[in-house]
């Protein structure tokens, strides 16, 4: 009787066309039954050469590229570059314009922590979670619009500064935003948080000891949710985050649940950051003064900020021309991602969608 029950391992492709692969990323796994021998990502179906394009852009054309790598948090992205040329060009920055900056900043954290929840839960057969996420998302995407005229991509930070101030009622549209929030996180509790189902999907699955987190160079919520309390804004500030009162969220075990509720608590700390720099907004500039014509000194900087996904750094070698001579940007979801095949092994293949869910990564990010 073991002979006829006796199962072949197998391959199945899952992806690069699949709902739970969040767009073109293609996993060949190798299945025993139920059981995934083996997982091995493949990329770069997304891939479009974004860096070799940018050493032929001048700098002032960078900033849109950023944009259209990591489209769920693209204010994000654009931070770090421009930081990056004001320490190699050394700029002073205006207070106001650092003050607008972190506000935009953690309001895009948020913004992209609730479509990933929404999405997540959607991922484990949750329909109505992804609803109340674009809910959401849709008030943040209104302030975005109402600064930069995108809701998407928005080509918002300036060398210098940002681009335009914001606007008379943007302080309160803001804070009415974030009470919106608060509110629905009640309800976000009651759906996937409280949700005895949903703790079965979570817990003790694809966990991730901090020692393996470290060895796969792991940032972000990926990284604090097996218990390493890094944050960049904490251990290394930039924008003035040294001012602002908030905490690291962090998880015990490393398992999908912990990291779930790292990124969940990590709103209600963002919304306490922007409370905080609405409070301090005062008058000033929004950008300092800057030659037309950008030709940073001949040097290499690397920049890097905490984003929604981890450590997004920006390397910029300069020749002292108008073009950058290289061009790197150190993704995080590139990074997070490389961890997939350890932690998927042995696991079933119902629990894939959580796993995968779970490290929040964009293609676009991955493959840029």
């Amino acid at each position: 009787m073991s002979d006829i029950f006796k199962t072949d391992e197998f391959l199945v492709n899952m992806g690069p066309q699949h709902p739970a692969t969040h767009g073109v990323l293609r996993l060949l796994l190798t299945l025993n039954g139920e059981v995934v021998v083996r997982a091995v990502p493949h990329v770069g179906y997304l891939h479009r050469s974004t860096e070799k394009i940018l050493e032929n852009r001048e700098y002032i054309q960078v900033i849109p590229f950023l944009d259209r790598m990591d489209y769920l948090a693209a204010m994000c992205n654009e931070l770090p570059y421009v930081l990056a040329m004001e320490k190699l060009m050394n700029i002073e920055v205006p207070q106001r314009a650092q003050t607008i900056r972190v506000i935009i900043f953690e309001l895009n954290r948020i913004v992209s922590h609730v479509m990933w929840w929404g999405n997540f839960g959607l991922e484990l057969g949750a329909f109505t979670p992804m609803l109340y996420g674009f809910r959401e998302r849709e008030e943040g995407l209104n302030l975005f619009e109402s600064i930069s005229g995108q809701r998407m991509t928005y080509n918002y930070m300036r060398i210098g500064g940002v681009a335009r101030d914001l606007p008379e009622d943007f302080p309160k549209r803001a804070k009415n935003f974030m009470n919106i929030v608060k509110e629905k996180l009640k309800d976000y509790d009651d759906l996937l948080t409280g949700n005895i189902i949903f703790q079965h999907r979570t817990k003790d699955i694809g966990i991730i000891s901090p020692e393996l987190a470290i060895s796969y160079a792991l940032s972000g919520p990926m990284l604090r949710g097996s218990g390493i309390k890094w944050d960049v804004r904490k251990g290394d500030p930039y924008c003035g985050y040294e001012n602002y009162d908030f905490e690291i969220p962090v998880g015990k075990k490393g398992d999908v649940l912990d990291r779930y509720m790292v990124r969940y608590n990590e709103i209600i700390q963002s919304i306490r950051i922007v409370e905080q720099a609405l409070a301090k907004l005062d008058s000033g500039d929004i950008i300092a003064k800057i030659p037309k014509k950008i030709a940073p000194p001949k040097g290499e900087i690397y920049f890097r900020v905490e984003s929604p996904r981890g450590e997004l750094g920006v390397y910029i070698v300069s020749d002292g021309g108008t073009k950058p001579y290289r061009f790197k940007v150190r993704a995080p979801s590139f990074c997070n991602l490389s961890i997939s095949e350890a932690i998927m092994k042995d696991c079933f293949m119902a629990d894939l969608p959580a796993i995968i869910g779970s490290i929040d990564f964009i293609l676009g990010d991955v493959d840029r």
